[in-house]
């Protein structure tokens, strides 16, 4: 099966998120007012083929714990968008 797969990656609860206070503080500027808690990340679309969608969910952990993602400081999610046979 070949599946589509989309990760979020994004910096754990209680690390400081530079980028994310930059964009912060500089939405009201632009009219932006009213927006709190900015937390920037990453979004990674990927396919991945494999003999079954388990076997696609273990890569794709497996892949995103090893390289795409630090897990010191950042956690990640996951979803299969679609996968065929």
């Amino acid at each position: 099966m070949k599946a589509r797969v989309s990760l979020d990656i994004m910096l754990k609860q209680g690390i400081l998120d530079p980028q994310g206070t930059t964009v912060e503080r500089n939405l009201p500027s632009l009219g932006f007012e009213g927006v709190s808690g900015v937390r920037i990340g990453k979004h990674i679309e990927v396919e991945v083929e494999a003999p079954s969608r388990e076997e696609v969910a273990a890569r794709v952990e497996e892949m995103a714990r090893r390289f795409l993602s630090n897990p010191v400081i950042e956690d990640f999610t996951y979803r299969i968008e679609n996968g065929s046979a």
